[in-house]
């Protein structure tokens, strides 16, 4: 689920809910009522009743309701002298009388059309100060929940002696929002929902650019600087009222969220645990520093350490990950304490195996990783190569060089190893890197984040590597395209396409890995079964596992497709047929050839030839890895060269598209962009260029100072 934020898990134990909903969600700007979002919230509240939950709710929006019933009728009722009469304010108490039963008699009926039960229920400050009131208040509420009942509170301002608003130690409300408070803790409710016209608490007005949403209210940061903006355009509280109700319903142990009452099912989204609103919660000051770094902040913190990682010199930089490599396999037994956690949490969770099994650092694989790391740490040195050296005129050299990209955000799978590997090609590419791993592994990546960042020493700084905790950053992250410089997504198609349709930043991947084996009439027929065995059962999850397999016709009547057939069948593998072969072989045909299984399950086709299979991969492929089997060298070069995917491949295995079976090293993905880097991406996928020119006092003037000679001098 997107969003879900790990500080947010109290809600599982949610049963009791308060939902506090103001003036200015339930009316319009006209003063009307808003209908619409009415029913929209009693909505939400029908699905919570239905999903076992016990709901709450305190309405504002009587005041408003009659003043708006009352001018009308006082219009209705006056002549013309008296409309040219200056106009008293009409009386508050007499407003509520009216727009009480009126609001009543809406919620009855919206909650009446979804087969649910509402109860009025009003109340004055003073009826607190009586304990008998309380313990009765207590036991009605208590038999209403158990016929699933909705109760509506609200404070009957009709016949309230209250004169101004005020604030009482004891708990003594004084609108709706400290009634709301009051009735959360009296009735032991475990979440007070506020409902407001705007996202949630800001550090400043919610109109001010500069101004950033709080998503958890820390009490020792946030209390001296808030600057709160203009009260609610209707109704008492506004924004101050709410943070004070927050803040004393959350010191004696009910969670609040300030949130919305205008998106659609943010009461919903709070129940899933989504990062949404601003959580009031005792223990907030626990879960993160005072000081807490947002997204630009880390962005601009990355770029600032790469470019000192960048200045150093080649050996210190290479110093850097060989320590890292001994920082790793000295912290064996912590990484591995924190992974079996992982593991043992994703089991209880009831995750896939193939999920579990990604997640688990088997033995060795620290000590694989580090020395993984060594070997590209001991690569010539990436940065500064001079890839082309031209001499423009006598004295004027320019020299095209390599040079990092700068800032990465990686987004990768449940993977723990690959923030590792990750991290070692940005460092030895001299890039600042953000990096979002599944949450499944985040103490295994919280353990590996913080032994690489203590390694690296302060000259360069530990903020290089940034570890992205929640998903809910990500959105604000992929809005940073004036510090972020390239994002890679490394996991499903959806995400992969999620991000590319989210951001300015230019995206490096693939939404698919829709890989084919084309077997030619030509083709060594054991060979053919030993790649397409392989293609498909080595580790069928991966992006480069064989997902459709093409067939010469000539060999549809050999015994070789079905035993290749049999074969596939005694592995696990599910089999589906395009329109020729599910006709031949009687197996059920694929819904689509544009489909990737990540699983035991492949696709059959039968075609003409070695052009009917190009034509075939290049319009249902994805681009990322095609092979062919074949013994025709002719039919083989044309495959190589007329197949458009990032890697083609003859005679192997698609599972070689690797980047550490390359020879690369480690990969932070596979790319099928045809910009920059395409295939497996290593430590070159993540450089571009620079042009370095020196020359000697050289000027332009028209180009007639100068006689050019663009000489090459690049071999010399």
């Amino acid at each position: 689920m997107e969003n879900v934020d790990p500080s947010r898990d109290f809600v599982k134990d949610v049963k009791r809910i308060v939902i506090k909903v103001g003036t200015a969600v339930v009316t319009r700007k006209d003063g009307r009522l808003a209908v619409g979002k009415l029913g929209a919230l009693c909505e939400q509240i029908k699905e919570l009743n239905s999903l076992g939950y016990e709901v709450i709710l305190v309405s504002s929006g009587a005041v408003g309701l009659g003043r708006q019933r009352l001018k009308y009728r006082k219009l209705v009722n006056s002549s013309f002298a008296d409309l040219e009469k200056p106009q008293l304010e009409l009386d508050g108490k007499a407003c509520a009388a009216v727009g009480q039963s009126s609001l009543m008699a809406i919620y009855d009926s919206l909650f009446s059309q979804l087969d649910v039960t509402s109860a009025q229920l009003l109340v004055t400050d003073n009826d607190f100060r009586d304990r008998d009131f309380r313990k009765q208040l207590t036991e009605t509420v208590k038999s209403l929940l158990a016929l699933k009942v909705i109760p509506v509170f609200n404070e009957n301002d009709a016949v309230s002696t209250r004169k101004a608003p005020y604030e009482d130690s004891s708990g003594i409300f004084w609108d709706n929002d400290s009634l709301s408070a009051l009735l959360a803790l009296e009735l032991k409710a475990d979440l007070l929902v506020l409902l407001s016209d705007v996202e949630g608490l800001y550090s400043g007005p919610p109109s001010d650019p500069q101004s950033k949403l709080i998503h958890t209210y820390i009490k020792e940061k946030h209390q001296n600087e808030i600057t709160f903006g203009d009260k609610s355009r209707v109704g008492r509280g506004g924004m101050t009222a709410k943070v004070k109700a927050s803040v004393h319903a959350a010191e004696a142990g009910i969670p609040v969220i300030i949130t919305s009452g205008y998106a659609a099912e943010n009461i919903i989204k709070v129940l899933q645990g989504q990062r949404i609103g601003t959580l009031f919660h005792k223990d907030a000051h626990k879960w993160a520093p005072v000081k807490e770094v947002d997204a630009r902040e880390m962005a601009v913190a990355a770029r600032d350490c790469s470019r000192r990682l960048q200045a150093l010199p080649s050996e210190e930089r290479k110093q850097i990950m060989l320590n890292i490599a001994d920082a790793l396999e000295a912290n064996e037994k912590e990484i591995r304490t924190e992974n079996e956690a992982d593991v043992a949490a994703a089991q209880e969770a009831g995750y896939e195996k193939s999920l579990v099994a990604r997640l688990v650092l088997k033995p060795g694989k620290i000590t694989s990783l580090a020395n993984n790391m060594r070997t590209i740490a001991n690569m010539d040195d990436p940065i500064g190569r001079v890839l082309k050296r031209t001499e423009l005129a006598d004295g004027l050299i320019l020299e095209k060089t390599s040079s990092p990209i700068g800032v990465l955000l990686i987004v990768f799978e449940s993977r723990p190893d690959a923030l590792v590997q990750i991290a070692s090609l940005a460092i030895r590419s001299g890039n600042g890197l953000l990096l979002k791993g599944g949450k499944e592994a985040k103490r295994s990546n919280a353990i590996l984040h913080k032994v690489i960042t203590e390694a690296i020493p302060d000259t360069v700084g530990g903020k290089l590597i940034g570890l992205v905790t929640t998903r809910a950053e990500i959105p604000e992250l992929l809005k940073l395209d004036d510090v972020i410089d390239l994002v890679i997504p490394r996991g499903s198609n959806q995400l992969v396409s999620q991000i590319k349709s989210s951001t300015k930043i230019p995206v490096l991947g693939h939404a698919d890995g829709i890989c084919h084996v084309y077997i030619d009439k030509s083709a060594n027929l054991e060979m053919a079964r030993r790649i397409v065995l392989d293609a498909k059962i080595d580790y069928p999850a991966g992006c480069n596992a064989m997902e459709t397999l093409l067939v010469h016709k000539d060999l549809a009547d050999k015994n070789w497709l079905n035993d290749i057939i049999v074969d596939l069948r005694t592995e696990g593998v599910t089999l589906y047929g395009g329109p020729k072969a599910s006709s031949l072989l009687n197996i059920p045909q694929a819904r689509s050839f544009h489909h990737e299984y990540s699983s035991l399950a492949c696709t059959i086709e039968i075609v003409d030839d070695v052009y009917a299979a190009i034509d075939h991969i290049n319009l249902y492929g994805s681009a990322h890895t095609d092979s062919i089997v074949a013994e025709d060298h002719e039919v083989a070069d044309a495959f190589l060269h007329q197949v458009d995917s990032a890697a083609v491949f003859h005679n192997a295995s698609t599972r070689f598209s690797d980047g550490a079976r390359f020879g690369l090293g480690a990969e932070v993905g596979i790319s099928t962009s045809r910009i920059h880097a395409r295939g497996p991406v290593g430590v070159d996928g993540l450089l571009t260029t620079r042009w370095i020119l020196k020359g000697s006092g050289q000027i332009v003037d028209g180009d007639k100072a100068v006689s050019y000679t663009h000489r090459d001098l690049t071999a010399t």
